[in-house]
């Protein structure tokens, strides 16, 4: 049960296929039904089924299978966890970031003026 696609190179279709393929194979290999498991997870059958094919599912409804699958510690890792440089909570004054700071956009290119055509 390993997958073979490569996260970093592969479409969101090819990562959701994968995900809900590994679900499928972890689902099988406990024995438990779609029936079973919808009723746990609090989805529809027709959402299991929509998993087994490896459609996408909402976010909501693969969470509620991993807490089903009693998978949820595993969640964790799907985000790397954002922690804040040392030197950045310094400068940020023992504060966290609340937003994203605009791009600079670049300034004109600086030349001597000897390079400028007709000086």
């Amino acid at each position: 049960m390993t997958l073979k696609t490569d996260f970093s190179t592969a479409s969101s279709e090819a990562i959701i296929a994968a995900l809900c393929k590994r679900l499928e194979e972890i689902r099988l290999s406990r024995n438990i039904s779609q029936a079973e498991l919808a009723e746990n997870a609090g989805v529809s059958r027709s959402t299991l089924t929509r998993l087994a094919d490896g459609n996408s599912v909402s976010l909501d409804s693969f969470v509620r299978i991993m807490q089903a699958l009693d998978l949820t510690s595993h969640l964790v890792a799907l985000l790397p966890d954002p922690g804040i440089r040392p030197v950045d909570r310094v400068r940020l004054g023992g504060s966290e970031r609340q937003r994203a700071r605009a791009k600079r956009q670049d300034a004109a290119r600086w030349t001597w003026r000897d390079d400028e055509p007709g000086a």
